[in-house]
């Protein structure tokens, strides 16, 4: 039953690819019209007065033609951005595919690479020029699923991943697939283009367009009709962890987002990346375990072999991959590799929960027009003055937040390509006071900076995170009651007379 599922899906798949073809083809044909008009008004021995336009028409619709057909056929779709993994560099792991794929009766994948990213898929990698036969499919793994996943699981995951290499052998397929992704970067390239200045760029990208909107159903179609002959292929490999290894993708997805937005992205705004992203998804990922009972479960696969162990040098793979992330959803805005400084987790408290509280608290009391006296108590006590008029503590934390985006587009990587939308005024207004009492409470107390993997930076006194601040500061910006606060740093043992260290 299964290998019947999948040989009609594959024959599904098919069907759609040559209809995908017979577009490509049925445009070559409109192409070649003039010139069958041509011959055949020769043949016949049509007068000059009639064969000469129509030759001439054929010459001219024939040389748009070679020129529009050059252009899509060297358009080159975008590729994603990994980090390759050579056989060298995990032989374990490129035998476990090619045991996975041999199991499976199809080629195997002509590479590995990793992604900063929850997914795993086949690639096409560029056409090498002069190549007899274009190489087989590349693919691509998620690199937090390798550090958290087990190997089992890992292996389950990718069971149709790798089975969709068998569709993609098809030479009715993998040419159906080229001329989808041809006409989608030729689209793509030609968009914006005027047509005054460049007339044959645009009018190639019309036509791909065209073809993009002729053809993109079918080849949606034969896309899944390979995924479903792949998942029908490989739905005897590892049939018991299949469930679980799902619930490991959620999960990590939830994990890794997390880690992106509330630990790196901070540190990536200052021109620092942490080096350890895969390593830290796994312990934000065992804090969550611990936190929550839904995921208690999941603590006990800990002690079975993470599919890392696959690699040789982990650690390496990890910066590597670390770096990437940081180009790729914070971006460096055209400049190099040399502005950008790691850091150790061991050293983020430090060098980036410390670093991102003094900027906050020397910006808030610049603002307050309180940095010749930057204690504690000047900046409280302008707070509450410009929370009793609603529209004070408004105006402040607009210039809080101009201030902030002018500094970050100051810093050494620019502002954020990616990720999520900076705060609202409030919030950041919010931010600054908590960072300001922050830096106060190291200053005057044992408290010190922290990292959560969860939530990011965080105030620890005697090694506990403190988790009752938000709420007197609450107090403070949106009533204007300095009361809770008041009480909550003389609960804290912090001065708030003592000037507070700006740098």
């Amino acid at each position: 039953m299964v290998q019947r599922t999948s040989r009609d899906a594959g024959r599904s798949a098919r069907d759609d690819a040559l209809a995908v073809l017979r577009v490509r083809n049925g445009a070559l044909a409109l192409a070649l019209i003039p010139a069958a008009s041509a011959v055949v008004l020769f043949a016949a021995g049509a007068p000059g007065a009639l064969r000469w336009p129509v030759t001439a028409l054929a010459a001219a619709t024939a040389a748009v033609a070679t020129a529009t057909g050059l252009f899509i056929a060297r358009a080159r779709p975008a590729v994603t951005p990994t980090i390759e993994v050579p056989e060298r560099s995990a032989p374990a792991l490129h035998g476990l595919i090619r045991e996975l794929a041999d199991r499976l009766d199809v080629p195997p994948p002509s590479g590995i690479a990793l992604t900063p990213d929850c997914d795993s898929w086949l690639e096409e990698p560029p056409r090498v020029q002069g190549a007899a036969a274009p190489p087989g499919p590349v693919l691509v793994i998620g690199s937090p699923f390798l550090w958290w996943m087990r190997v089992g699981e890992l292996r389950a995951l990718l069971a149709p991943v790798v089975a969709g290499t068998g569709p993609a052998a098809h030479p009715d397929i993998a040419s159906a697939r080229r001329c989808v992704r041809a006409w989608d970067a030729a689209a793509g390239l030609a968009r914006g283009v005027p047509r005054h200045r460049r007339p044959l760029t645009a009018f190639s990208g019309l036509v791909a367009r065209v073809l993009l909107r002729l053809g993109a159903g079918y080849g949606a179609e034969m896309e899944r009709g390979v995924a479903r002959a792949a998942a029908a292929r490989a739905q005897g490999v590892d049939e018991g962890l299949r469930s679980a290894a799902q619930e490991q993708v959620g999960l990590a997805y939830a994990g890794w987002d997390r880690l992106l937005t509330r630990v790196a992205l901070p540190a990536w705004r200052i021109g620092r990346w942490p080096r350890g992203l895969d390593a830290g998804v796994v312990s934000a990922l065992t804090e969550l375990s611990r936190r929550d009972r839904l995921a208690e479960g999941f603590a006990a696969r800990l002690g079975e072999r993470p599919a890392c162990d696959l690699l040789e040098e982990p650690g390496a793979m990890d910066e590597a991959i670390s770096l990437l992330a940081a180009r790729l959803f914070h971006g460096t805005q055209g400049r190099g590799d040399a502005d950008w400084t790691p850091v150790d987790w061991t050293a983020y408290p430090d060098e980036v929960v410390d670093r991102i509280w003094r900027d906050r608290a020397a910006r808030l009391f610049a603002a307050l027009d309180a940095a010749e006296t930057p204690t504690l108590a000047c900046a409280l006590q302008r707070l509450a003055d410009a929370a009793a008029a609603r529209d004070g503590t408004a105006a402040l934390a607009a210039r809080l937040v101009a201030e902030a985006a002018r500094a970050e587009s100051r810093a050494p990587t620019g502002a954020a390509a990616q990720g999520p939308p900076p705060p609202g005024d409030r919030e950041a207004l919010v931010e600054h006071v908590s960072a300001a009492i922050c830096c106060a409470a190291a200053d005057t107390t044992g408290a010190a900076p922290g990292l959560d993997w969860l939530d990011g930076p965080v105030l620890l006194t005697g090694g506990t995170r403190e988790h009752d601040l938000a709420a007197p500061v609450h107090s403070l910006v949106d009533d204007g009651d300095p009361g809770p606060l008041r009480d909550w740093l003389a609960g804290a043992g912090v001065r708030p007379d003592k000037p507070v260290r700006l740098v």
